[in-house]
C-alpha cells in the first residue's frame, strides 16, 4: 500500500473556536467542554497533490489520507470500504423528467451501509490508541458496521440499541461477536445508559459524529462523488453536484459530506458547495420542524415512527451545522410519512433494481417531494446517497443472547426534555446482567443445577460447556467474569484447563471456582495452589453457601476495586462455609457515614468494613446532603470520596474543619481520583486519617485501620 501522510494541523472547537492539538483521545474542548470538534489541515499542500486527481491510488477511502486523521497505513483496520459505485438513475430521470440524477450506492460497502466509513476510521484510531473495549449507542446500521470492524481489530464491543430496532440487525451485530444490549426506551435514553455504562466500567465510549474520526470519515463520500462526476461528465478530475440528498437521523452523513465539499472548494478543486437536501420521517423530524419555523436550534422530540434507524429525537448541534450551511449555500429540509417511504422502497426495487431498507427509501421519497415542490431546478445535478441496507441473520444460526434493559418511566416522563428517570436503576440491573459465568461439567444435570442456582439469585448470563475444550473456547470468546469447573472430564481435565487459562494473559486473571466430586490428593491440592479461587466438593456443601460465595467472588473485583489483597502464600479452600457474620447490638455499633455517589463502590466498601466489625453505615451521594447528615447522624468516622456531583470532597472537608462541632470527626478518603502532590498536602492539612486508592484497596489493612480508629 502506498504511504500517504496526514496533513492535519490542529483541531478547532465549533462551539467556542478554541484551537488545540489533535490526539486520538480528544473528545471535548478544554476551554468550553464542547463536544463538537473539527479537524483542520494544510489545504495548500493537499491542493498541490490533488489538483490532477488521485485516481491512480488505492481503491478505498484511505486514498484521501492527507485529509483524514493520522494513521499508520500499514496498520489500518480496513475491508476495502469506500469508492462505492455511483450510477445514473435512468428510470427516475425519465419519471421526473430530469436529465441528471445519480445514486451513490453505499449498499456495496462491507456491511452494506455508509456507516462502514465511520467504523473503519474510528476503529483504526481506537486500535492505534491501544483501546481494547468500546461502547456504542446506535439506531442500527452503525452497530453492525462497528461490530464487524471491532471484530477485525480484536476490540470488544458493547452495543446499546432500542427495542424497536429490527431483530435482524441485532442478530447481525451479535453474529460478529458484539455484546448487544436492548433498551426498552427511546434512542436518547439508550445513549444515556450507554454513556453511563461506559463511564461506570471505565470503557471507551464512541462519540459518533461529535468525535473527529466519525465526522472526518464521512467527508470521503464528497470526495468520491466529485471524482466520479468529473469522470462521468468529462469535466476534469473534480466536479461538484448542485444537490446532495440524504435521509437523516443524527446528521453525520450530510455533515461529513458538507465538510468534504467545503474542503474541495477551499482548495479550488470545485466551483461550488452543493446544497444539502435533508429528509426526515414525519414521526421523528426535529430538524425539519425547526427549519420550517426558521429556528437556528432544534427542540428534541419523542420519535413516533416505524423506521427506527432514523429515530434520533435530539439532533443537538448537528442541526445547527446543517442549518448554517443552508443559510450560506442554499438547500432544504422536508419530511415524508412512513408509508411514503415504504412505497418508494417498493418502487425503487421494481424500476431501478435497488433493494434498500426503509431508512434509505426515505431519501428517495424525499427526492420526489423536492421535485413536486419545485425546489430543484431543471438544470441542477442531483446525487442521492443510497445509504445502504443490511441482510437478515436467520434466527436458527444465532443464540438469543441479547441483554434486555427496561426503563421504568411513564409516558409523561419520556416526553421531550423531561428528566430521564429510571436510568440509574436500569444501569444497576444491567451491571448484573452483563456479569458472565461459564459453567463447565460433563454431567448435564450438575451444570444445569449450578446454572439454575446462580440465575435464581442474580440475572447473570451463564454459558454451559460439556467439556473442558468447549469451555476453553467459550472462555476465550466471552472472557467471562467467573468460571465454575469440574475436574474430572473426558479428554482435557480441569487441571489442564486451569493451566491453559493461566498461560494466556487474556484469561489468566479470570477467577475459577472448582466444583468436583474428585477426592483431592496432596498432589492435586498442590497443583491447584494459586490456580483457583476455591474448591467445593460435590455433595459436601450447602447450595446456598456456594451461590453466596459466587456472588461474593464476583463482587470482589467489581468496578476495579480489589477487596481482598493477594496472600503471600496461595491457599486452596475446600468446601468452606462462610464464617458467621458478627451480629452487633445497637449499643455496640459504631456509626460510619459513607459519602460516595457511586452505589456500587459504596456497597463494596460497606461490605469490606462490615466483615469483621459491628458497624452501622449510612450512605449519602451529595455534598450538601452529607454535611446535613454529619450534623444529624453524628458519625464516629467519615469515609469520603473526593469526586461528588454537587461539590468536591475538598470543599466538604473544608466545611467540616471550619465547624467546631464537626472538626473532631476522623475522615478516611477512598477515591479513584489521581492525586497530585499539592492535593495530597491539602488532605494532610485537613487531618485526613488515611487515603485509599480505589482499585488498590488492601482489605485487611483497611479493616485494621478502621478498627483501630473506632477503638475496637
Amino acid at each position: 500500500m502506498e504511504t500517504i501522510t496526514s496533513c492535519l494541523t490542529y483541531v478547532k472547537c465549533l462551539e467556542c473556536n478554541h484551537k488545540m492539538d489533535f490526539s486520538v483521545g480528544l473528545y471535548r474542548c478544554p476551554a468550553c467542554r464542547g463536544a463538537w470538534l473539527d479537524a483542520q489541515y494544510d489545504y495548500e499542500r493537499v491542493a498541490e497533490v490533488w489538483r490532477q486527481g488521485v485516481h491512480w491510488r488505492t481503491n478505498s477511502l484511505w486514498r484521501y489520507m492527507e485529509l483524514l486523521p493520522p494513521a499508520n497505513m500499514k496498520e489500518l483496520v480496513t475491508m476495502g470500504e469506500g469508492l462505492t459505485p455511483m450510477q445514473r438513475a435512468t428510470k427516475i430521470q425519465a419519471r421526473l423528467n430530469h436529465p441528471q440524477i445519480f445514486i451513490k450506492d453505499e449498499r456495496q460497502s462491507p456491511t452494506s451501509s455508509f456507516k462502514d466509513r465511520q467504523a473503519a476510521v474510528a476503529v483504526t484510531a481506537m486500535k492505534a490508541a491501544g483501546i481494547t473495549e468500546c461502547v456504542l449507542a446506535s439506531t442500527g446500521n452503525a452497530a453492525v458496521a462497528y461490530a464487524a470492524y471491532c471484530a477485525r481489530a480484536d476490540i470488544k464491543l458493547w452495543i446499546f440499541l432500542t427495542s424497536l430496532v429490527p431483530v435482524a440487525k441485532m442478530r447481525e451485530a451479535a453474529l460478529y461477536g458484539a455484546e448487544v444490549v436492548k433498551v426498552t426506551g427511546t434512542y436518547d435514553q439508550a445513549k444515556k445508559i450507554a454513556s453511563d455504562f461506559a463511564a461506570h466500567r471505565h470503557i471507551h465510549f464512541d462519540q459518533g459524529a461529535k468525535a473527529i474520526p466519525g465526522k472526518e470519515s464521512m467527508k470521503t463520500i464528497a470526495y468520491e462523488i466529485a471524482e466520479e462526476l468529473g469522470f462521468q461528465l468529462d469535466s476534469g478530475p473534480w466536479r461538484a453536484p448542485d444537490w446532495f440528498i440524504q435521509a437523516v437521523s443524527g446528521g453525520i452523513g450530510p455533515i461529513g459530506a458538507l465538510k468534504g465539499f467545503e474542503e474541495l472548494y477551499r482548495m479550488g478543486l470545485i466551483d461550488r458547495v452543493p446544497k444539502i437536501g435533508v429528509v426526515q420521517v414525519t414521526g421523528c423530524s426535529p430538524m425539519v420542524q425547526a427549519f420550517k419555523a426558521g429556528l437556528p436550534k432544534a427542540a428534541p422530540v419523542v420519535p413516533e415512527t416505524r423506521i427506527t434507524v432514523l429515530s434520533t429525537g435530539d439532533p443537538g448541534f448537528g442541526y445547527e451545522i446543517l442549518y448554517q450551511a443552508n443559510q450560506k449555500y442554499g438547500g432544504h429540509m422536508l419530511s415524508v410519512m412512513d408509508d411514503e417511504a415504504f412505497a418508494a422502497m417498493r418502487h425503487l426495487a421494481r424500476t431501478e433494481g435497488y433493494s434498500v431498507e426503509p431508512a434509505t427509501s426515505v431519501a428517495f421519497a424525499g427526492l420526489d417531494k423536492f421535485f413536486q415542490e419545485g425546489i430543484i431546478r431543471p438544470d441542477e445535478i442531483v446525487v442521492v446517497n443510497c445509504s445502504g441496507h443490511t441482510f437478515p441473520v436467520e434466527k436458527h444460526i444465532m443464540e438469543e443472547d441479547t441483554l434486555d434493559v427496561r426503563i421504568n418511566t411513564s409516558t409523561k416522563q419520556v416526553a421531550a426534555g423531561a428528566p430521564l428517570d429510571g436510568l440509574g436503576e436500569a444501569l444497576k440491573r444491567l451491571d448484573e446482567q452483563v456479569t458472565t459465568i461459564v459453567v463447565i461439567d460433563d454431567n448435564p444435570m450438575d451444570r444445569r443445577l449450578v446454572r439454575r442456582l446462580l440465575q435464581a439469585k442474580k440475572p447473570y448470563r451463564v454459558f454451559e460447556a460439556s467439556s473442558a475444550m468447549e469451555g476453553l473456547q467459550i472462555i476465550r470468546e466471552r472472557l467471562p467474569d467467573l468460571v465454575v469447573s469440574d475436574l474430572n472430564m473426558p479428554g482435557m481435565d480441569g487441571f489442564t484447563l486451569l493451566d491453559e487459562l493461566k498461560k494466556d494473559v487474556t484469561t489468566a486473571k479470570i477467577p475459577v471456582i472448582v466444583v468436583s466430586a474428585k477426592d483431592l490428593t496432596p498432589e492435586d491440592r498442590q497443583r491447584l495452589m494459586g490456580q483457583t479461587s476455591s474448591v467445593w466438593l460435590k455433595g459436601a456443601f450447602s447450595t446456598k453457601d456456594l451461590v453466596e460465595h459466587v456472588v461474593d467472588t464476583l463482587s470482589r473485583t467489581e468496578d476495579g476495586i480489589e477487596v481482598i489483597a493477594p496472600s503471600a502464600k496461595p491457599t486452596v479452600e475446600v468446601a468452606v462455609a462462610p464464617p458467621p457474620k458478627v451480629q452487633a447490638t445497637s449499643s455496640e455499633s459504631k456509626r460510619v457515614l459513607l459519602i460516595d455517589d457511586n452505589p456500587t463502590d459504596a456497597r463494596l466498601i460497606s461490605r469490606v468494613l462490615q466483615t469483621k466489625y459491628p458497624i452501622e453505615i449510612k450512605q449519602v451521594q451529595f455534598g450538601r446532603e452529607a454535611l446535613a447528615a454529619v450534623r444529624s447522624y453524628r458519625p464516629d468516622l467519615i469515609v469520603l470520596d473526593l469526586v461528588i456531583p454537587d461539590m468536591s470532597g475538598f470543599e466538604i472537608l473544608t466545611q467540616l474543619r471550619q465547624d467546631p462541632d464537626l472538626d473532631a470527626v476522623p475522615v478516611i478518603v477512598v477515591t479513584s481520583k489521581d492525586l497530585s502532590a499539592e492535593e495530597r498536602q491539602m488532605l494532610a492539612a485537613h487531618d485526613v486519617f488515611s487515603m485509599w486508592q480505589k482499585g488498590k484497596i488492601d482489605r485487611q489493612k483497611l479493616v485494621a485501620e478502621v478498627e483501630s480508629k473506632l477503638g475496637s
